[in-house]
């Protein structure tokens, strides 16, 4: 029997096959994952153009299930593992739901919530980047450079 190494990396390719799903698409490949107690609770990538919808980031969609899945609101004794660097739309949604821990592949230079002053996240939120971050970088640069 195969034992299962339950690490960032091994949550972050999870997030990637998300991204992954969200390319094949057309939509900007982003990922998520959220882990509580080694345990993938739920999985979501953008689907902003498929449901024409703004807020359908691969982060809320993922928060919202999550939600679902644990019946409750908050989130903090669980994971997000994201492809990109969250926007300060989904930074402020993990915020309120109070998110134990963010990990991320890719910053956001533009974008990401970390160039936001004063901090987006709750205090009690750790945050923890650069986790397969070739794989994530590429994978969003490629599909902006592919578009133009």
């Amino acid at each position: 029997m195969t034992k299962i190494n339950f690490s960032d990396e091994y949550f972050m390719q999870q997030a990637l096959n998300e991204a992954k799903n969200a390319l094949h698409k057309d939509e900007i490949p982003v990922g998520a994952v959220v882990v509580c107690n080694k345990q993938i609770i739920s999985r979501a990538h953008n689907l902003t153009e498929t449901l024409n919808d703004v807020t359908a980031h691969a982060e809320m969609l993922a928060i919202t299930a999550a939600a679902e899945f644990l019946g409750g609101k908050y989130l903090n004794e669980c994971t997000l593992y994201v492809t990109l660097e969250p926007c300060t739309m989904c930074a402020g949604a993990l915020s309120w739901s109070q998110i134990g821990r963010i990990v991320f592949g890719a910053s956001d230079t533009k974008r990401g919530f970390s160039r936001h002053t004063p901090p987006v996240l709750h205090p009690k939120t750790n945050v923890i980047s650069g986790i397969l971050e070739k794989d994530c970088s590429f994978l969003i640069t490629n599909f902006f450079k592919n578009k133009r």
